[in-house]
């Protein structure tokens, strides 16, 4: 198997409210923002093949959907569906997809899903031959959002996934598509039913798997959030999720699983490591991925 970080469209967000209550001295190290208070970040999925025998793409990043208003709102870069040219980069088209695995709705992971905005035509779903997996509990508030974070969802993509016809909504930690290659960790600091896909690594010890990769989402958008206090203004329950990333954290450096950044512009994989004083970092940071083995 084989993987490969796949670039999707780019954003500038307000830096404040990518890093919540840290103070603007302190993140502006980590993310120097522009003269309007933006931080550049990464929609970043990956891609792994064959997994399961499949074509697998974890998340699809923000897209090209919004209208050109929208699109200035909310600090999207480019205005060409840049995830679609990156998969035909790495040799793929969004048809050979055989599986999409959305850690969650929030159009900024979830708007890779559809077609680029064109004026007068309704949104259109892209991966024809693509199942679709999703979280239930994630699912539920997605069709039904708390004003806190409606604006977070694209109001049309839940019909259009039900209407594919190839939507798997995952309760436990395995779906059914994916079997025992794909664990999903779950998560609810960020946003109820959270999905966190771990692909299983080829190493058992004590009967658990060692060596694999794990797909962070907003749980940990990029290596600064790898330190345990920091948290997003976005958070749903910044307490809940500290706790959650904790053990998350815990949990991936006794079994070696490293970990996938979507936002971080400028590292997509790297090993978590804890320092004499408790505290979590990275280590052997790899900016992009091109055909690399899982156990490499």
């Amino acid at each position: 198997m084989k993987l490969w970080s796949i670039r999707g469209n780019t954003q500038k967000l307000d830096g404040g409210a990518m890093y919540g209550n840290a103070p603007k001295a302190m993140w502006e190290r980590w993310s120097p923002p522009d003269g309007e208070n933006r931080i550049d970040l990464a929609c970043r999925a990956l891609l792994a093949s064959p997994l399961a025998g499949k074509t697998v793409l974890f998340e699809t990043g923000i897209g090209a959907f919004f209208e050109p208003k929208l699109r200035e709102r909310y600090g999207v870069q480019e205005a060409n569906h840049v995830l679609l040219d990156s998969l035909r980069d790495a040799g793929f088209t969004h048809e050979d997809v055989d599986v999409v695995v959305l850690s969650h709705l929030h159009f900024d992971h979830a708007g890779g899903l559809l077609a680029a905005w064109e004026e007068n035509a309704p949104p259109r779903l892209l991966f024809p031959n693509a199942t679709f997996v999703v979280g239930r509990e994630h699912w539920q508030r997605a069709r039904d959002p708390h004003p806190r974070d409606r604006a977070s969802f694209i109001p049309e993509l839940p019909g259009l996934l039900e209407a594919s016809g190839r939507l798997e909504l995952v309760d436990g930690d395995w779906s059914k598509t994916l079997g025992r290659n794909v664990r999903f960790h779950h998560s609810d600091g960020h946003t109820p039913g959270l999905m966190l896909a771990e692909i299983v690594g080829p190493e058992i010890v004590d009967g658990e798997a060692h060596g694999g990769v794990v797909f962070c989402a907003d749980l940990i958008p990029g290596r600064p959030w790898v330190h345990v206090p920091i948290t997003m203004g976005y958070d749903r329950c910044a307490e809940t999720l500290i706790d959650e990333k904790r053990a998350f954290l815990e949990d991936k450096l006794a079994r070696n699983v490293h970990l996938f950044f979507t936002h971080d512009p400028g590292c997509a994989l790297a090993q978590v490591v804890r320092d004499e004083k408790g505290k979590f970092g990275t280590a052997h940071e790899v900016a992009e991925l091109h055909a690399r083995a899982l156990a490499a």
